[in-house]
């Protein structure tokens, strides 16, 4: 067997055995929305605020 065919034949093993978790894809999916919508809260205003300093600055206003 050739060291190509060994890999395609490990790469499909495993990419068959890694199928079935949807619930933990779900909940790793979930929890980073969460983690980013908090992160945006807070940060949302000071970002908003560098932008508008840049554009200020590059408009010359």
């Amino acid at each position: 067997m050739s060291l190509t065919t060994q890999l395609l034949d490990r790469i499909r093993r495993g990419l068959h055995d890694e199928r079935g978790d949807v619930p933990g894809w779900v909940l790793i999916t979930l929890m980073t929305a969460g983690l980013v919508m908090i992160i945006w809260g807070l940060a949302g205003p000071a970002l908003s605020g560098i932008f508008e300093q840049a554009i200020d600055r590059v408009s010359g206003i």
